[in-house]
């Protein structure tokens, strides 16, 4: 059964960045709840040079119809040319959790 739930993933370079992000896309309604991993490291290619970047993962919970506005704003906010930003629906999850994910994410005009 899928549902109109949302796990967005994006990495950033620095823990105030990941924070700042967080904040603006609980406080701007456009997402339940961020969570920030720290200590990853990510081994990628960017523009044919071999990189390793040590990152922080936030994990986006937020209703599906938010995506937009908040792809735009991770966009806005974030320091690289192309950042990750993978959204994954939710296929099933506890009812409770998710009525309150669609319940606490209200963007704000």
């Amino acid at each position: 059964m899928k549902t109109d739930v949302i796990l967005v993933f994006s990495t950033v370079p620095e823990e105030e960045m990941a924070r700042a992000i967080a904040e603006s896309l609980v406080e701007e309604g456009l997402a339940a709840c961020v969570s920030i991993l720290p200590g990853l490291e990510s081994h990628y290619h960017w523009q044919g040079k071999k990189e390793i970047s040590k990152e922080y993962l936030l994990m986006i919970k937020a209703p599906a119809e938010a995506y937009p506005r908040l792809e735009a704003r991770i966009l806005a906010l974030h320091p690289f040319e192309c950042p990750e930003i993978i959204s994954i629906p939710v296929g099933q999850g506890y009812a409770g959790y998710l009525d309150w994910i669609r319940d606490s994410a209200r963007p704000q005009d």
